[in-house]
């Protein structure tokens, strides 16, 4: 669990500081990709920690729901919103999405910090 949330924590540093950049066609591009490897890590954090507990999940969805009914993360519907998108931009590429999604990314540090905190308190 350690290597994965050292990932998941660094991934996510990498995430807000595009952010705080200007907005340019690189930056939004890069922005998307850090965003599509912290879900990935942050997901992957949770079936390991859910796996330690004794509960197995296959995908986020059925990981969130469990991370949901632990009270690891508060129930909130921008989680499977942060999967659809992170689905969409990793398997099509379209200005339009890109744009929509960016636009979106800021809303998603909050969960990606809750995360972290929940999977940082419960795990020693």
């Amino acid at each position: 669990m350690t290597e994965v949330l050292s990932s998941y924590r660094n991934s996510l540093l990498r995430f807000k500081e595009i952010l705080q950049l200007k907005k340019t066609i690189v930056h939004r591009d890069a922005a998307i990709k850090r965003f599509e490897f912290t879900v990935e890590l942050g997901w992957k954090c949770l079936q390991e920690f859910l796996k330690e507990q004794g509960i197995q999940c296959r995908s986020p969805k059925e990981c969130l729901r469990a991370a949901f009914k632990l009270g690891l993360v508060r129930d909130d519907e921008r989680w499977l919103q942060m999967i659809a998108e992170r689905n969409l931009t990793v398997h099509t590429y379209n200005e339009q999405t890109a744009e929509e999604v960016y636009s979106r990314l800021p809303n998603y540090v909050e969960l990606f910090d809750e995360l972290e905190k929940g999977l940082s308190g419960r795990h020693h």
